[in-house]
């Protein structure tokens, strides 16, 4: 024989609760793991842009050392 009404509602109350849960759940464990790759992405960007800096730099003083150290040219008209 099947269960009663009241059977069947309790059922599907406590597959309804476990189904929310597990989605809450769900939601709580993405916001976390979204965060951590936010995260991740924004250091990976500065450190990016960071190395960008170091490359500009150092182009900037190779450029400097070589003016400095170009050959004179005299004026021998003078």
């Amino acid at each position: 024989m099947r269960g009663t009404g009241a059977d069947m509602v309790s059922e599907f109350e406590t597959a309804k609760d476990t189904v929310q849960e597990l989605t809450e759940s769900a939601a709580t464990h993405i916001g976390h793991i979204a965060t951590i790759i936010t995260g991740a992405v924004r250091d990976v960007a500065r450190e990016i842009g960071s190395w960008a800096t170091d490359v500009i730099e150092m182009r900037d003083a190779a450029e400097r050392a070589k003016a400095d150290h170009a050959p004179l040219v005299i004026d021998e008209d003078r």
